[in-house]
């Protein structure tokens, strides 16, 4: 069934509930929104273009769920609470069912992390998604990038490289991203791609304990060099000391997995530094989550981003746009 875009916008708009902190949602020119007092308000916006940020044959659901993931996950490195959010979303042609799977995806993720979905914008085009998210954070709490210093550990969440494993099996020919893999090892890698888990419980635990923190979007060294460059100061990995997911090794092998764990960008973890006194809270953090904290390196006085304990080829820095 084909839909006009009052009849998607009310598809999309009928899976919206009541909040009290939502004076006026979905249906005028524009939402009313009440603040908390004494908070700031993160505001972050991402767009997903096909055939550039996803594979073309990704599933409506999944791309939802990532829609909204990729901005949840810049919340996250902000230590904000998710609120509230937009959605502006061009199609080619207006399905009610590709529409369906795409809200159920993106709502599946925005019910489970409290943002509710207030107004946007619908046109015909190119498959194309732009999510604007917006948090809260006590005043003077978030989390930034130019808080590093010098003498700070540097840490990270999860395992990295485990989306971009996912990106080389599809570009091999190697995994099929539109469904469960039949191998179990590829089937986590699939997910970490497809459903990114933003590491919003992490993020907010890390205010008071963090000096910095960014989001593993582009790649661990390139976002790492973003805090590097924001704060005036160099960081070290030691590439030995980044943790590879046994899927991971499994499905490339070693070499590979560890360029794509310092390289691979999607994968949505969390980079972050903090004092060497924090080392113990931070363990008990990591239990507490159930999520691994791993110490990786160091922040000295300097500039860039420097990787020791294995060879790195190539550039430190991730994809860029418009780079030539």
């Amino acid at each position: 069934m084909s839909l006009d875009e009052f009849g998607l916008i009310e598809r999309i708009a009928r899976r919206v509930p009541a909040r009290a902190d939502i004076v006026l949602g979905i249906g005028d020119d524009a939402a009313l929104l009440q603040p908390s007092p004494e908070q700031q308000l993160a505001v972050t916006a991402d767009t997903l273009n096909a055939g550039v940020h996803f594979p073309l044959e990704t599933a409506a659901a999944d791309l939802g769920w990532k829609a909204l993931a990729v901005n949840l996950s810049d919340l996250a490195a902000m230590g904000a609470t998710p609120v509230w959010c937009t959605l502006s979303l061009s199609l080619p042609e207006a399905d009610a069912a590709w529409i369906d799977g795409f809200a159920d995806g993106l709502f599946a993720l925005a019910d489970a992390s409290g943002i509710a979905l207030v107004g946007g914008d619908t046109t015909r085009g190119p498959l194309s998604v732009s999510i604007t998210a917006m948090g809260r954070v006590p005043a003077a709490q978030a989390l930034r990038r130019d808080g590093a210093r010098p003498g700070d550990d540097v840490w990270i969440s999860g395992c990295p490289g485990e989306a971009a494993g996912a990106l080389r099996l599809w570009q091999q020919g190697r995994l099929d991203v539109r469904g469960v893999a039949a191998d179990a090892g590829h089937e986590r890698l699939r997910e970490r791609l497809q459903r990114p888990t933003p590491r919003l419980a992490l993020g907010r635990a890390l205010r008071g304990l963090a000096h910095a923190a960014a989001d593993v979007s582009d790649g661990l060294l390139a976002d790492l060099g973003h805090i590097a460059a924001r704060s005036g100061v160099a960081a070290v990995v030691q590439a030995d000391a980044v943790p590879l997911s046994a899927a991971l090794c499994g499905a490339l092998g070693d070499a590979a997995a560890g360029d794509c764990a310092l390289r691979g960008g999607d994968d949505y973890e969390l980079c972050f530094t903090a004092a060497p006194a924090r080392r113990a809270a931070l363990q008990a953090l990591a239990a507490h989550l159930a999520l691994p904290l791993t110490r990786i390196g160091r922040i000295e006085a300097g500039e860039g981003v420097h990787c020791a304990g294995a060879p790195v080829a190539g550039p430190a820095h991730g994809y860029r746009h418009f780079a030539g």
